[in-house]
């Protein structure tokens, strides 16, 4: 059973930054594109941002610009730069494949608010 453990989130202003982390239990990871989602108070979960195995990466147009994805193979993490966020990215995040195949993690609360 793979493990997705989130952390990094918390209470900031607006305009603050936050870097997100996401350890993978897996014996093989780097082959999997990898995503971050978000899930906000009665809202469905999106994807926001995602990086192939070759560290192609997309992004969804609200975050474009300001969110920044990243992995380390070797240690098995994903990573997540949010720069200049905004109250409407406060939500929970959480990693997971591409095709969202893994159970889910416990995510981790990113609120923006002044």
């Amino acid at each position: 059973q793979v493990q997705l453990v989130e952390s990094g989130g918390g209470l900031v202003q607006p305009v603050v930054s936050l870097r997100l982390s996401c350890a993978v239990s897996r014996t093989i990871f780097s082959t999997f594109p990898m995503a971050w989602y978000r899930q906000a108070p009665g809202k469905q979960r999106e994807l926001v941002a995602r990086i192939s195995s070759g560290g192609t990466t997309t992004y969804v147009d609200s975050v474009k610009g300001r969110f920044t994805i990243s992995r380390d193979n070797a240690k098995k993490m994903v990573y997540l730069q949010m720069n200049s966020l905004k109250p409407e990215d406060t939500a929970v995040y959480y990693c997971n494949t591409v095709s969202s195949g893994w159970a889910w993690g416990q995510g981790t609360q990113v609120t923006v608010s002044s």
